[in-house]
């Protein structure tokens, strides 16, 4: 059990030492995590939609 608490307070200690993000840099981090996630669904969709009616043309001969 002591162990346990030891690490915790290690943890704690490193916690406050972590250099945390501005909130202006957050929304922007996240604004093209969010917008890169759109343009990859969007293609990956797209390439899907190709190749599947692709593949029902060769197969469907």
């Amino acid at each position: 059990m002591a162990k346990i608490i030891q690490f915790l307070k290690e943890v704690k200690i490193e916690l406050i030492k972590v250099s945390w993000p501005k909130k202006d840099e957050l929304i922007g981090s996240t604004a093209v995590v969010l917008i890169l996630s759109i343009i990859l669904s969007l293609f990956i969709g797209i390439v899907d939609y190709v190749i599947r009616n692709v593949l029902f043309l060769i197969l469907t001969r």
